[in-house]
């Protein structure tokens, strides 16, 4: 059987505050020894994500940036981030002024709002597609924010921690595209934000990991046929509960070489 899983990072295969992955090194070492594509789907940038490719062994495989504003596979082009900057430069102070991007902030502040090391930090900033940021205004300043960025052709997400600003593309949208030239006999996603919640129901298999330091999903339409399903462990932990569960649900066995 051809495998093709699609997976989120912060929160998910990353620990929320920690950025670790150590629990889930044994099973990505298991699916990489059998080929099997783990393509990475986040709202970092490219910069980070072929970091943490490097560091988990995932390198030759592509990854879904900037909450699925582009696909990992190619040279970058900063076109639409300055498009998003002179959006926002452009919106009366009073709007603005509860967006804070991270465009913003400098790397020791983008450190101190995310948890990364400085270095990490300033990779985070080097944008490409998209614009997250911290909003502390209420819900209805919020969505006259996004009306008046509506017409340049800019949408919002939210994720576990930032409001993230785009000219569209999506998780599943890039998902869709990898799919295609993949061609998998199964697909499963793993996540544990709202931004990933297109993405989870359009696998064959989903995956909510629990995180009870974000914005919890809303139940989706598969977890009552059990297409979908929920960990009850969080982070990398939840990471391998929830893939395990489906690949032995298959009929695949990953004890022996994954956890021996």
């Amino acid at each position: 059987m051809k495998l093709l899983i699609f997976s989120d990072l912060d929160g998910t295969l990353l620990d929320h505050a920690s950025y670790d992955f150590a629990p889930a090194r044994p099973l990505l070492a298991w699916l990489a020894a059998r080929a099997v594509p783990v393509v990475l789907a986040s709202s970092k940038t490219g910069a980070e994500i072929a970091g943490w490719q490097a560091r988990m062994g995932l390198g030759r495989w592509p990854a879904i940036i900037e909450n699925g504003a582009a696909l990992l596979d190619g040279a970058p082009d900063d076109t639409g981030y300055r498009a998003i900057r002179a959006a926002l430069d452009a919106l009366p102070v009073q709007l603005r002024a509860p967006f804070r991007g991270f465009g913003d902030m400098s790397a020791a502040e983008v450190a101190a709002v995310t948890g990364l090391p400085p270095d990490e930090a300033a990779l985070a900033k080097r944008r490409a597609h998209s614009e997250p940021g911290q909003w502390s205004g209420t819900e209805a300043e919020a969505e006259a924010f996004l009306a008046a960025l509506a017409p340049q052709g800019i949408s919002a997400r939210r994720g576990g921690r930032f409001l993230t600003l785009s000219q569209g593309g999506t998780k599943a949208g890039r998902m869709a595209e990898l799919i295609a030239r993949f061609r998998p006999d199964l697909t499963i996603a793993l996540g544990d934000a709202p931004n990933d919640a297109e993405m989870i129901a359009a696998a064959d298999r989903g995956v909510i990991v629990r995180n009870d330091a974000g914005t919890p999903l809303p139940r989706l339409a598969g977890e009552d046929s059990g297409r979908i399903l929920r960990t009850t462990r969080s982070g990398p932990d939840g990471w391998v509960e929830g893939l395990t569960r489906i690949l032995r649900q298959t009929g695949i066995d990953t004890t022996g070489e994954a956890h021996g």
